[in-house]
């Protein structure tokens, strides 16, 4: 059975198993606890950004206190913003489009401003 099983195409392989899981899934009746470990994973995966975002903070926080008050206030208010942004995902989720559009454009706007004040602290000329 096992020579069998390796001889098949991976990619039908990966499909059967996927099949076996999502069959144990319905007849154990087990939704509600997928559901479950899909929020655990949406917030552990929103605390590994976060503490991601620490580390290099951390790394060069030392830079960053050798900026203007207005850049330093630019910088952190859009990282706080993002983090609230992700934060609002993870509780309400997406919905429409329009939610969407604002989480994405919220999102873009706010790393534009951080790698823009970040670009400027930076130019050397």
């Amino acid at each position: 059975m096992r020579d069998a099983f390796s001889r098949i195409n991976p990619t039908l392989r990966g499909f059967l198993i996927i099949g076996l899981i999502a069959l144990v899934v319905v007849v154990l009746q087990l939704e509600a606890t997928l559901v479950a470990l899909s929020i655990i994973l949406r917030i552990a995966f929103f605390l590994a950004i976060a503490f991601f975002v620490f580390l290099m903070w951390r790394e060069r926080r030392s830079d960053i206190d050798t900026w203007s008050g207005r850049a330093k206030t630019v910088f952190y208010g859009a990282a706080l913003l993002i983090v609230a942004d992700v934060g609002v995902w993870i509780v309400r989720g997406l919905g429409s489009g329009l939610n969407a559009l604002a989480f994405v454009l919220v999102l873009g706007l706010s790393g534009f401003a951080m790698w823009r004040i970040w670009r400027d602290e930076h130019s050397y000329t």
